[in-house]
């Protein structure tokens, strides 16, 4: 199941304007120049952002995501044609042989089920040609990131073209180890809707992420840093043999 902030067609329709720097998926585009990446799937694609950013550089995308109206949006916008999009999870590929798979951003912690992250694995490692790479990230749960999930850190007013004023906050709800879970609030003041969409994220250790790659037969070729949020977050590289 989507989260609404994904799967309610006015939300997914103001996603990118209110979150418009990407910067984030740069590292994810040297990876995929760094291994020579000719065909990616991305997993949880979303909106379509990194998915048609490969497109632009000639890669031949496969974009999956279990929200209906983020495809919608994706499908929309310029370029998308170069674009294979499919409404689903990795759970149900289609028979594919790339060179990358990638889940960027919280792809990763938003599956929260231990069968479907063990059934993602499993359909990533698939997916993947002998010697291809799998690439996803997870925040570090010792940083404790949701203590600063407030209204008084998050609030702002966003200007949206076609759309007008649109007040946004997110608030922490409830931490009921592993699970945290956050609710944003979207407040329309062309016709005062106030829409609001619940996540929960699951934070696992990285120790338990390395254990369930390995018995899913990846092999680890590194941990790394996340640029863009230094020390907070691990980015997992691994290959399949």
């Amino acid at each position: 199941m989507a989260d609404d902030c994904f799967g309610h067609p006015r939300l997914a329709a103001i996603y990118d304007p209110l979150d418009p720097d990407r910067s984030d998926l740069d590292a994810y585009l040297r990876m995929a120049e760094e291994f020579g990446a000719r065909q990616v799937l991305d997993i949880g694609c979303g909106t379509g952002v990194f998915a048609l950013l490969l497109a632009d550089r000639g890669v031949d995308v496969l974009g999956i995501d279990p929200a209906q109206a983020s495809v919608d949006v994706a499908r929309a916008k310029p370029g998308s044609e170069r674009v294979r999009w499919i409404c689903g999870d990795a759970t149900a590929l289609p028979s594919l042989k790339v060179d990358l798979a990638t889940m960027t951003a919280n792809v990763a912690q938003t599956i929260v089920d231990p069968d479907t992250w063990q059934t993602t694995l499993r359909g990533a490692y698939e997916a993947l040609r002998p010697g291809g790479h799998l690439v996803f990230e997870t925040r570090d749960p010792a940083r404790r990131t949701w203590e600063e999930w407030t209204r008084e850190n998050s609030y702002r007013v966003a200007e949206i073209p076609g759309v007008g004023s649109v007040e946004s906050w997110v608030q922490l709800i409830e931490v009921s180890w592993p699970l945290v879970t956050f609710r944003w609030t979207h407040v329309f003041a062309a016709d005062g809707q106030v829409l609001t969409s619940d996540s929960t994220l699951r934070f696992r250790e990285r120790n338990e992420v390395e254990a369930d790659l390995v018995a899913h037969g990846y092999v680890l070729q590194g941990v790394r840093d996340a640029p863009d949020r230094p020390g907070r977050e691990f980015v997992f590289l691994v290959r399949r043999p």
